[in-house]
Parts: C-alpha cells; sequence; structure tokens
C-alpha cells in the first residue's frame, strides 16, 4: 500500500487529502498507471460521482499529459528550466543560463546546491517570495497553460472534480503540477476564463484560495 496526495476544490479553496491505495512497483508505463487506476479507485470510493485527473505524463488522459510540467512552455523554454533558472540565492543567482540546457541537467545543476539559502524567485525582473510556499510555481506554471494549451482545451479542466500526481511525494517536495490545475480550475470557476494576473494580484489570489 502507498498514500499520496488528491487535490481538489472545495468551499472555495484549493485543498488536498491523503489516500492509501495499492502501489505498483516498477518503473513501466504500465505498471505507473496501475497505480494511478488503484489511486483514482480509492477516491471514487469515497465519492462516487469522482471524475478524477492524473497530470503528468504517466496519465492516460491526452489532457493530462499536455499539463505535465514536462510539456507546457513558457517563453519558448519548458517549464522546468524558468523554474530552475529563476532561482535567486544568498549567494548567487538568478541563472539565466539554466533556460538553455536539459530540464532535467538544469535541475541538477550544481549551483542551486551550493550558493546558500534560498531567498527569492526572479522572474520578468520581479521578486517573488517563497511564502506562500508554491505561489511562484503556480504563477508560471498558469502562464505557460495559457501559452500553450487551447481556450477549449483549458476549460476541459472545469470537466474534472480531483487531480493527481503518481510521482509527487510531500515528504521529498512542495510543488505538484496536481495542486496548481485545481487552482486552474477555481479560476475558470469564477472568471470563465484564465485572465493575466499581475504578481500582486495574483499573490493576493493564492492565499485567499490555496491552502499551503
Amino acid at each position: 500500500m502507498a498514500e499520496r496526495p488528491v487535490f481538489y476544490v472545495h468551499n472555495g479553496m484549493v485543498v488536498s487529502k491523503m489516500y492509501s491505495f495499492e502501489w505498483f512497483p516498477g518503473f513501466s508505463l504500465s505498471q505507473k498507471q496501475k497505480s494511478i487506476e488503484s489511486l483514482h479507485d480509492a477516491v471514487r470510493t469515497a465519492d462516487a460521482a469522482a471524475k478524477s485527473l492524473e497530470v503528468s505524463t504517466k496519465s492516460k488522459e491526452p489532457l493530462g499529459i499536455k499539463l505535465s510540467a514536462f510539456n507546457l512552455k513558457l517563453n519558448g523554454y519548458t517549464l522546468e528550466n524558468v523554474f530552475q533558472s529563476a532561482k535567486v540565492f544568498e549567494n548567487g543567482g538568478p541563472y539565466p543560463d539554466l533556460l538553455e540546457v536539459p530540464p532535467k541537467e538544469a535541475k541538477r545543476d550544481e549551483r542551486l546546491r551550493n550558493s546558500g539559502p534560498l531567498r527569492a524567485f526572479r522572474y520578468q525582473n520581479e521578486d517573488f517570495p517563497l511564502i506562500p510556499k508554491t505561489v511562484f510555481y503556480d504563477y508560471i506554471y498558469l502562464a505557460a497553460v495559457k501559452e500553450s494549451l487551447t481556450g477549449d482545451e483549458i476549460k476541459t479542466v472545469s470537466d474534472y472534480h480531483y487531480f493527481t500526481d503518481i510521482e509527487f511525494n510531500p515528504a521529498k517536495s512542495i510543488n505538484t503540477q496536481a495542486r496548481t490545475v485545481p487552482v486552474l480550475k477555481l479560476i475558470l470557476d469564477e472568471y470563465g476564463r484564465l485572465p493575466d494576473f499581475s504578481r500582486d494580484d495574483f499573490i493576493q489570489y493564492h492565499k485567499k484560495h490555496v491552502v499551503s
């Protein structure tokens, strides 16, 4: 058995709940998809009407694959590269050259571990705070969704109730696309579209609607 968080919208807030499910070991796509189905079955046991979307490259749904951070582009760069290149540390950064390397290489760059404590994220000459914890990731993710998907594809997110990312382990990382997509769902429910938020407006929206 394993546990993973499932993210959803409840009373105008993006929240999560841990679910236990049968884990299918192995690195093959088929094994990952068996684990996803098992997790989604656990959600359906609690909510028979649940419609869940796996948001990752392991998803069976084309929308879930398109919403993977590995497939989204922002200003022509992979989202992972934008995120890593924006980090500002006490003793260095940001490192814009990380935009030009493969995403996995950007994530493993030694400077990200040897530049002291993380202090902020810098994007388009604006600094984003570390608190709320996921606000910068969510901001650039939504901007990448708007750049990478059609309006009709974006609106399809509203058809789903629960969102998962089988690879996300909250004990090891903070950010996950499975949390950001219900933020998108909430915005669509409120605005009917994905507007262009300023940094300050999005920070305030995030503080009001996302449980850190």
